[in-house]
């Protein structure tokens, strides 16, 4: 007989954190990212997606130098922290291509995960749907990360997905393992 764990029980198993999905536009941080939330929410977490694409369409004047990517990471990054510090796992999708800003979210946040989702560019290239990068390199768009913009590549991340390995259920398993073998898992 399988015993049920209430939902006051599962939410304490699972310590409050920031995991800042990163990598290249069309790398599969969302994809990833979503099955990682429905296993949070399974499991009784209080989860809070945040995306780059979602956050841009409601902040549609943010923009793309570096300073600007910058600036709205660290806005971003201000926000993940207050939910964890509320109790909630947050989940982040962004580019956000600059060691610098990804480090100012470490030092705001209790427990950050950095996952960088490494996928090669020119994959990310054919599962451009939106057709973004073609623009870029017609230079119809500037300030593209990894066409006419750097991608700074995470020096130690907590977890790395590659993606031309694993799957998304895999990466989705490799992500909640992390969780699970984490020091102090509840509150």
């Amino acid at each position: 007989m399988k015993r049920r764990i209430s939902s006051k029980t599962a939410r304490k198993a699972i310590r409050p954190a920031v995991l800042w999905f990163t990598g290249l536009s069309g790398s599969g941080k969302s994809t990833i990212a979503d099955r990682v939330a429905r296993e949070l929410r399974r499991r009784g977490a209080d989860v809070e997606l945040l995306d780059g694409d979602t956050l841009r369409s409601i902040f549609p004047n943010t923009g793309y130098t570096k300073a600007a990517r910058i600036e709205h990471v660290q806005r971003v990054g201000y926000m993940a922290s207050l939910l964890e510090k509320h109790g909630v796992v947050v989940i982040a999708t962004f580019v956000s291509p600059y060691r610098e800003a990804r480090r100012f979210v470490r030092r705001l946040c209790r427990n950050f995960i950095e996952i960088y989702v490494s996928t090669p560019l020119g994959i990310c290239e054919a599962r451009d749907v939106k057709g973004l990068y073609a623009k870029a390199r017609r230079g119809e768009i500037r300030n593209f990360t990894g066409i006419s913009d750097p991608y700074e590549v995470p020096q130690k991340p907590e977890i790395t997905v590659n993606t031309t390995r694993l799957s998304v259920a895999e990466a989705c398993r490799g992500v909640m393992d992390h969780l699970d073998k984490r020091p102090g898992k509840g509150r």
